[in-house]
């Protein structure tokens, strides 16, 4: 055995979901130990990933819309944080990671709502429990966040707040239990280390949902809609970057060899997505643009994301590669050719991403590819090809047609869609009575 093959061995091993270290320690004579190193690791990637929300993808978000919105999109993503804690606290963390008895392939229950049981001496895995409700929660504020990319600049400000709150609870959740709350995806040996089914794309597909059901911004897209301020989505957009590490890498749940690679090759993954997306845009139209760059790097970020810890590096540089290639013609097509007023381009980026990285991590997680290989040794390439299938499928339908439900119940109860004038005159004045510049 090689030196890689020796380390993503023992990579793939340290990266067992800690739901099943929690089970294994459960039924040992000894209670499960808390690990300092790993706590502190798991503080840090809280912290890392909250980070890509507040401030990372507000001013991401924020400076890719007109001056007249820029305040809207920083609310609605300070919003979502507020709201997907507190729900998060109430139900959200025990419907993905409680133990609903019989029906704990489909749902976690509500064993653990309020934090029930979660006190300072609860250990989750090497951590306390509280690191990783906390770490979770993280991610479960992230992900509406994403989705409301897809209807900026049009969507009205109680009715987002209540079709993220209810998107959480109905598609976030659920779609988090199958994979990671030991599920009936996790059990089938879907292969989703940091989020490409979780994450990516279950926004991806609400995002197209909701451009589709909200329809397009007025004037689109005969009138031209560039952003607002570069300067702010390229600093939002090196958040995200660095946040990243923690999203990835922490989903090890440990500071371990697995970890260290998982950092690696998502470090790998968005610059090759990064530099792929310029040179496609660099070759099209003959000048390669900042905004090109840090769109193919996110585009990099969210294709390697399922792939962390499966994959090595030179794995990690054909994954980054084809997302930069994808995700650049997809952007294309869906603005141009199919006329999809998706804003900011969600699913064509994180969507499309998620599909991508979901398909390839059963592909190089491979050993002959440098891969750390597949839990049951004897899963043959087709085999778990066929799995990483089933789970796109199964969250790709689950999040379009719960969305669209969502999408229409909370138009009935708060209204998605400002009026016409108040669309054209902006959500910053019409809904906040504030304005992001004085100008």
């Amino acid at each position: 055995m090689t030196r890689l093959s020796r380390s993503m061995a023992l990579g793939w091993a340290a990266c067992v979901p800690v739901m099943l270290l929690h089970a294994a320690a459960a039924g040992a004579a000894e209670p499960p130990k808390l690990n300092q190193a790993d706590t502190a690791w798991m503080l840090t990637s809280a912290v890392l990933v909250l980070f890509m929300t507040l401030p990372g993808l507000a001013l991401f978000y924020a400076g890719l819309v007109r001056m007249k919105n820029v305040l809207s999109v920083l609310m609605q993503c300070f919003a979502i944080t507020c709201v997907v804690t507190l729900a998060w606290v109430v139900v959200g963390y025990s419907l993905a990671f409680g133990d609903a008895g019989p029906l704990s392939a489909w749902y976690g229950g509500f064993g653990k709502a309020f934090l029930s049981g979660i006190d300072v001496k609860a250990v989750k895995g090497t951590i306390p429990e509280t690191v990783f409700a906390m770490y979770q929660m993280t991610f479960a504020i992230i992900t509406p966040a994403l989705v409301l990319g897809a209807y900026a600049e049009r969507v009205r400000f109680s009715g987002m707040l209540l079709f993220s709150l209810l998107w959480l609870l109905f598609v976030y959740s659920p779609v988090a239990h199958w994979v990671w709350g030991e599920g009936w995806l996790q059990k089938m040996g879907l292969m989703d280390f940091a989020g490409g089914t979780v994450v990516h794309l279950n926004a991806g597909m609400a995002a197209l949902v909701c451009a589709l059901v909200l329809g397009r911004r007025r004037g689109f897209p005969e009138t031209p809609m560039p952003p607002h301020n570069m300067t702010m989505v390229v600093t939002g957009a090196c958040m995200l970057w660095v946040g990243w590490f923690g999203f990835n890498a922490g989903s090890a749940l440990a500071a371990s060899e697995g970890a260290g690679m998982a950092m690696l090759v998502t470090h790998i993954g968005a610059a090759t997505g990064a530099f792929a997306w310029m040179a496609c845009e660099w070759a099209r139209y003959g000048k390669p643009s900042a905004l090109g760059i840090v769109t193919g790097m996110v585009a990099g970020l969210g294709t390697i994301t399922p792939a962390s810890g499966f994959v090595g590096p030179m794995g990690a540089l054909a994954i980054g590669a084809a997302a930069g290639v994808v995700c650049f013609f997809a952007t294309s097509y869906m603005k141009q050719a199919l006329k999809v007023d998706d804003s900011l381009d969600v699913f064509p980026v994180h969507g499309v991403g998620g599909i991508i990285g979901t398909l390839l991590t059963g592909i190089f997680a491979a050993t002959a590819l440098g891969g750390g290989g597949y839990a049951d040794p004897k899963t043959t390439m087709g085999d778990q090809v066929l799995v990483q299938v089933a789970g796109i499928l199964a969250v790709g339908a689950w999040s379009a047609v719960v969305t669209w439900v969502l999408l229409k119940l909370s138009d009935a109860l708060a209204g998605m869609r400002v009026e016409a004038e108040e669309e054209t005159e902006g959500l910053d004045t019409v809904l906040h009575n504030e304005k992001g510049y004085n100008l």
